[in-house]
């Protein structure tokens, strides 16, 4: 069907995005609102669910006002978010979700990492539903967080009406509906999709059992019409009431839909933001250590996916930027140019490159600022940097950002290798996100891989993906292959350059390298003095 427009909303870590597509995918109108992010500790990461469904509501009225298009002519609404933990009472109030917190930080976010010793603790079961979260359950879960409060805030866990991941909290609070997605529970909860269960065993070992009166008994398929929009959420979001909601999807994996709908096999899907998801749909069950899934019909229906991700990174690009002795000269030289710090950094680097071909030659960085996520299921992994010098000033930070670069594109890599020596096959990478605005980045990941790095023509391909499942659901198409088909167009292509395949082989030895000099200093550390 040609006819109709269909709205995606994306909530990341840091901002409300939404968008307005037409039937061919052209983009009408987009807006933006940040939010906010309360930091309790290095470990601990909270949100607030009513200023996320504030922003919501401010975008979307925002986006339908910009576009000219009718709110009539709105078919449906597709959203997608972080998969981080929302608690709310039986009135549908926030609860807090630590003791010292108030109940409006409702939310623990996915990078919190409180949840380290329940980590452990799950993992040491060895319960076989663990074989599809690639053998260990993350600290980034929500089985973690849920062990956390149940331990150290029973008074959120005993007055909980609903756990819910975000996702599914902004399609409740759409069309008060109580259900949950496929795509949330399966790959940040670990249930079964391919058994339509939960593992009884590991929630009763880990003394989770009351749980599921916690959460919907209502689990819908990706893409699957929930309903139409509540009165009051209708007159909140500015739109009729007869449009119709999709089930919610987690933001990396709505990124995936659109990335790979069209086209599964083969395609990994490199969602960047703050942090990276790697995902790979394939027909076949494959097990891959250290990477999550496989995972049945959580993104593309009749499709397992696996998916890898890497912790940091645009995250642990902002943070060198910041913490750098030159950030504060970077910044103010930026605002004066009136351009963005990091094309200010990617003139800089070019000056060097200019100079000496391979710059960080002698600099290699490993990095696991915020942990491991895959393929070594470590989230106290750590970070390094090996090869500094006394250099200071614009060279010593350009030199310093294009080894950080390099180093996300070596886990990137690392992953990708782990992947096809488990069987997997990948042909070609498809990206979208923060990288896709940084053409060194794209260079370095194309260079890095030795893969070519296909866009999309459209730039937000997580919010198309999210109105793609909206246009499903509303039966604009039957699937999501007839959809992406007609809605997703390809763009650019960045060729990787054969001539620096042999540098970025010795660079990747030496990434290697640095997780095994590491361990070995923590091995000795660990000796008793």
């Amino acid at each position: 069907m040609s006819d109709g427009y269909f709205l995606g909303v994306d909530v990341g870590s840091a901002s409300v995005r939404a968008g307005l597509y037409s039937a061919q995918g052209e983009r009408l109108s987009f807006a933006t609102r940040p939010i906010s992010q309360f930091h309790a500790s290095n470990a601990r990461v909270e949100q607030s669910s009513v200023e996320i469904w504030q922003q919501v509501c401010a975008v979307v009225r925002e986006a339908v006002d910009s576009s000219g298009i009718s709110p009539d002519a709105i078919r449906s609404i597709g959203f997608d978010a972080t998969c981080s933990l929302v608690a709310l009472d039986a009135d549908g109030n926030g609860l807090s979700v630590s003791p010292d917190s108030p109940a409006s930080q409702d939310i623990i976010m996915w990078m919190d990492h409180r949840a380290h010793e329940e980590t452990v603790h799950i993992n040491a079961t060895r319960d076989p539903a663990l074989c599809y979260v690639g053998g260990e359950v993350s600290i980034e879960m929500e089985l973690p967080k849920l062990l956390w409060l149940q331990r150290h805030h029973p008074e959120t866990w005993n007055q909980a009406w609903r756990f819910f991941d975000l996702a599914d909290f902004l399609v409740w609070k759409a069309t008060g509906q109580d259900a949950a997605s496929l795509c949330t529970l399966t790959c940040k909860w670990n249930y079964l999709a391919h058994e339509a269960q939960f593992s009884e065993s590991l929630l009763r070992e880990v003394g989770l059992e009351t749980l599921l009166t916690k959460i919907p008994d209502t689990i819908l398929d990706v893409a699957e019409c929930v309903g139409k929009l509540s009165p009051q959420a209708a007159q909140a979001l500015g739109l009729p009431e007869e449009v119709i909601v999709a089930s919610g999807m987690i933001d990396a994996h709505a990124g995936g839909v659109a990335l790979t709908g069209s086209h599964p096999e083969g395609t990994l899907a490199l969602i960047s933001g703050t942090s990276n998801c790697h995902m790979l749909a394939s027909q076949t069950e494959i097990h891959t250590p250290g990477v999550w899934g496989p995972y049945w019909s959580a993104m593309l229906p009749g499709y397992w996916l696996t998916e890898g991700g890497q912790s940091a990174a645009g995250a642990l690009v902002d943070w060198t930027l910041r913490e750098h002795g030159v950030s504060a000269e970077l910044f103010a030289k930026a605002e004066a140019a009136q351009c963005h710090p990091v094309a200010l950094l990617n003139d800089w680097v070019a000056a060097l490159e200019q100079e000496e071909k391979y710059p960080t030659r002698n600099l290699h960085i490993l990095a696991d600022h915020h942990g491991n996520r895959s393929p070594r299921s470590r989230p106290d992994a750590r970070g390094s940097v090996v090869g500094l010098t006394l250099e200071t000033g614009e060279r010593a930070l350009a030199r310093l950002y294009l080894a950080t670069l390099q180093a996300i594109a070596y886990g990137t890599r690392h992953i990708m290798d782990t992947l096809k020596h488990h069987g997997h096959t990948l042909s070609r990478i498809v990206i979208c996100g923060g990288a896709t605005h940084n053409r060194l980045w794209l260079r370095e990941y194309a260079d890095a891989t030795g893969c070519d790095i296909h866009l999309l023509a459209e730039e937000d391909a997580v919010t198309l993906g999210a109105a793609i499942c909206g246009a499903v659901a509303s039966g604009a198409w039957a699937t999501l292959t007839d959809a992406t088909r007609e809605m997703v167009k390809a763009g650019d292509i960045i060729t990787c350059r054969p001539e620096t395949a042999a540098f970025h082989r010795q660079k990747y030895e030496a990434y290697l390298m640095l997780w095994t000099q590491q361990q070995a200093l923590n091995l000795l550390m660990q000796q008793e003095m």
